[in-house]
């Protein structure tokens, strides 16, 4: 972890820039904005990660909606809306300005046409750097994450950052790799364009 952002207004090009070398920003608690780029770093192996039986059968059987960059602005403040939260104002603004460049985006899970789940990110290249998850009905997060798995899948996708291994995550099938091995991995990734 670096210290706090020195530019007070997230700019797009601030905000790609660093993503290309593997940082991202979080908010604290004294306020501010902190660079981080964590080691090891959590990813979800495309490649190996399916659906196990229960998630399937989640699937199969789920009472919800998904949709792709409907709702983004409001997936981040649904993500945002915890007791502890480290995605502040200033990043809902930068973020929803780089999905309007195409290069943030959503799934947003509805149900009875109301935003109850979603999951958020940025794309650059063929990689995909998850950034947060919600759900305010049971299994609600976990479709999110598994329909933008299966979309991210199906498109070629290359990388899908996790940032930092947590229970959920870990169960959702992130591992961990050295901050080395994650920034070849990102350089492949930002080789080849995928189209989300």
């Amino acid at each position: 972890m670096s210290g706090p952002a020195q530019a007070p207004v997230l700019s797009c090009d601030m905000l790609l820039a660093a993503y290309a070398r593997g940082w991202f920003p979080m908010g604290h608690e004294d306020g501010a904005l902190y660079w981080h780029d964590p080691d090891p770093r959590a990813i979800f192996p495309l490649e190996d990660l399916s659906p196990g039986r229960t998630s399937r059968r989640i699937l199969q059987r789920s009472p919800f909606r998904t949709t792709r960059d409907q709702a983004f602005t409001e997936v981040m403040r649904g993500c945002a809306d915890r007791p502890e939260t480290w995605i502040t104002e200033e990043m809902i603004i930068a973020y929803t300005a780089l999905h309007e460049l195409g290069h943030a985006h959503s799934v947003e899970v509805w149900k009875e046409g109301a935003l109850v789940g979603g999951i958020y990110g940025v794309h650059l290249g063929s990689a995909f750097f998850g950034e947060s998850m919600f759900g305010r009905e049971s299994n609600a997060s976990r479709i999110a994450f598994l329909t933008l798995l299966e979309h991210l899948q199906h498109r070629g996708f290359h990388l899908f950052d996790s940032q930092y291994l947590n229970a959920h995550t870990a169960l959702l099938g992130a591992v961990e790799i050295p901050r080395g091995a994650f920034r070849l991995e990102l350089a492949s990734a930002l080789q080849r364009e995928c189209r989300f």
